[in-house]
């Protein structure tokens, strides 16, 4: 019989951003929204990592804390820790793609739709985006609409400028 497999997670606050994360053996599984509860943190896992078992170890989640404080501090670019994507292989694809964007530059979703070179799924490409479980270290909030407008964000309008003024990353509101 198939041993189950742990999830560990921690409740992240820092500076005002107050968010749960998650990980498996194989990395970084999950971040969520800002002031999201436990519960989303459940379902996420009960839909991608069914019979997981789920246990609070801020331990385990040190290195993901801390590289996000650092971020959070103006003090990190990019993550260095491995990730663990949970999605279909469009969604991961895309998530992947993200994962190219440079602290500090923006893409659009078309660009994003070429890049991974299906050009006509700019909506699917959105839906992804809007799916994305690993908020900020996924960087789905460099996404802007054509003209760099600001456009959708799973977890709020506010927190997407947040995170673009964290960058300095111009936009149009």
């Amino acid at each position: 019989m198939k041993q189950s497999e742990t999830v560990y997670y921690t409740l992240f606050d820092y500076k005002g951003w107050l968010m749960y994360i998650a990980s498996t053996g194989n990395g970084l599984c999950y971040v969520g929204s800002q002031n999201d509860p436990f519960e989303e943190l459940e379902k996420w896992v009960n839909k991608y990592i069914p019979k997981a078992r789920l246990i609070n170890n801020e331990v385990k989640l040190d290195l993901f804390y801390q590289e996000l404080v650092e971020y959070f501090d103006g003090k990190r670019k990019s993550f260095t820790f491995k990730f663990d994507l949970r999605g279909t292989q469009f969604q991961v694809d895309v998530w992947n793609k993200l994962l190219s964007i440079p602290f500090g530059k923006t893409k659009c979703y078309s660009d994003v739709a070429n890049d991974i070179g299906n050009p006509k799924a700019v909506r699917a490409v959105g839906t992804a985006i809007g799916a994305n479980p690993i908020a900020i270290i996924v960087p789905c909030h460099r996404v802007l609409g054509k003209n760099g407008t600001l456009t959708g964000y799973s977890g709020g309008l506010p927190v997407k400028e947040k995170l673009l003024q964290l960058e300095e990353i111009q936009y149009k509101a």
